[in-house]
């Protein structure tokens, strides 16, 4: 099946039409060439809108098995299409939890089953993270979903002779351990950031050195064993100090930000709606610029949506009872559209760069993050940079409602997505009769 998108500009530069056949792109033409279309060929109008790699999170919790009431791989994964994503990394912290090869296995297939974008389980580091002894890491490498990122997230790897251990076992196969960074005992009972704020609200804070003692830990743990260490949602401007540092020393680190810390901070919690409540906690205005300075020069390597898809009654409660995360696959692109786009801090090769290049990279995936050129897989996100859509969960196919920017105009809306030459999104409507592998 030959597939044609017409009128398409890559990457933001000139427009052309994209021809492919087989998952493969086959032309690369200006638009509007006086050509016959292949017979039978399909036609997609890209409306003059930019297109992009398909977007890879590194970053996502799918909650299955075990809270399907929350979210589930189809349903997460769906949610991640209209995102503009063609890839998603599922974290380990289910019930049970991804520590052995059956269950990752379990996960990597649903998402073929699901097939709205390549679904990638990552292994937890520790046995039910417990922090107490590895789980089977080279066991989950070889299986089928082969494995390649290892995290305990939700839960800091804070012992440091198993983090040694956890570095050393991952370098035979390539892998990366990728690190909650919050020093369980400094943030004990902990709410919201440390700071004035916190204390006139009367939330117990959590100091930006909780996170900031484990990377420096780490990036000189994976110096010492010539290992690779991913750090996690990294929030703080000390943080972003630290990983600057380590990269100048050539040590092998990466890191993250989500898109919520690029543009919310800590003055949501004046509302005490939980809503605002995510691990790590939304930092100060100060912390928000120096994480878009730390994305926008490439210390940061990536934009991960640390997507956390809760149930209703797990956050319409107190404060004190919420559970951590926000929503974060649909609104992703757009969150990065107002911040570094429209502020002239990244270009559309930037966003690239961050949200699927760097992404594929750390995660090794042959496939995805690969450029719009002829030879190439057709695995793309065609965007229009100044349409705006508004956050409505009852038409979101994620199973949860709890993101921050609820009823809010966002700029940037995803038109299409294609996984290999297959739509999986067409006008921004999920192309549901076309799931599956």
């Amino acid at each position: 099946m030959t597939t044609i998108l017409r009128n398409v500009r890559p990457y933001g530069e000139d427009a052309v039409d994209i021809t492919w056949s087989d998952g493969v792109i086959t032309e690369i033409s200006p638009a509007g060439d006086p050509r016959e279309d292949a017979a039978g060929a399909a036609v997609i109008d890209g409306h003059g809108a930019v297109v992009l790699p398909g977007l890879v999170d590194l970053h996502t919790h799918l909650r299955e098995p075990g809270r399907e009431d929350a979210e589930t791989i189809a349903s997460g994964s769906a949610a991640a299409a209209l995102g503009g994503f063609t890839a998603v990394h599922a974290m380990a912290n289910t019930t049970p939890v991804a520590d052995t090869a059956g269950v990752v296995e379990m996960v990597w297939r649903r998402g073929v089953e699901a097939g709205y974008c390549d679904v990638h389980p990552v292994g937890a580091v520790t046995v039910g993270l417990q922090g107490e002894r590895l789980a089977e890491l080279g066991a989950m490498a070889d299986s089928a979903a082969r494995v390649r990122i290892f995290s305990d997230d939700g839960v800091c790897v804070s012992d440091p002779v198993l983090m040694r251990r956890a570095l050393e076992y991952v370098k035979a196969f390539d892998g990366v351990i990728a690190q909650h960074a919050q020093d369980p005992r400094l943030t004990e009972g902990a709410q919201m950031n440390e700071g004035a704020l916190s204390g006139v609200l009367g939330l117990r804070g959590w100091p930006a050195v909780a996170e900031e003692s484990i990377i420096a830990r780490d990036v000189l743990l994976a110096e010492h064993v010539g290992s690779r260490v991913h750090i996690c949602h990294l929030s703080t401007s000390g943080s972003v100090d630290i990983v600057r540092w380590a990269k100048a020393r050539g040590i092998d680190v990466s890191a993250e930000v989500t898109p919520h810390h690029l543009i919310l901070t800590e003055d949501l919690a004046r509302t005490y709606d939980p809503l605002f409540k995510v691990n790590p906690p939304l930092r100060r205005a100060e912390d928000v610029g120096a994480v878009r300075a730390g994305l926008a020069d490439g210390t940061i390597d990536v934009v991960a949506t640390d997507h956390a898809p809760h149930a209703r009654e797990d956050k319409d409660c107190e404060w004190a009872a919420g559970a951590f995360g926000m929503l974060g696959l649909e609104t992703a692109l757009s969150v990065v559209i107002e911040t570094m786009v429209l502020t002239g801090a990244l270009d559309w090769r930037g966003v690239a760069d961050r949200m699927s290049v760097r992404p594929a990279h750390i995660a090794r995936l042959a496939d995805q993050g690969r450029p719009l050129a002829v030879g190439e897989p057709a695995t793309l996100v065609v965007v229009d940079p100044e349409a705006t859509w508004q956050v409505d969960a009852a038409r979101s196919p994620s199973r949860s409602a709890n993101s921050p920017f609820a009823q809010r105009d966002m700029r940037g809306r995803v038109l299409h997505t294609v996984l290999r030459g297959r739509p999986t999104v067409i006008e921004g409507v999920l192309v549901s009769e076309g799931a599956g592998a």
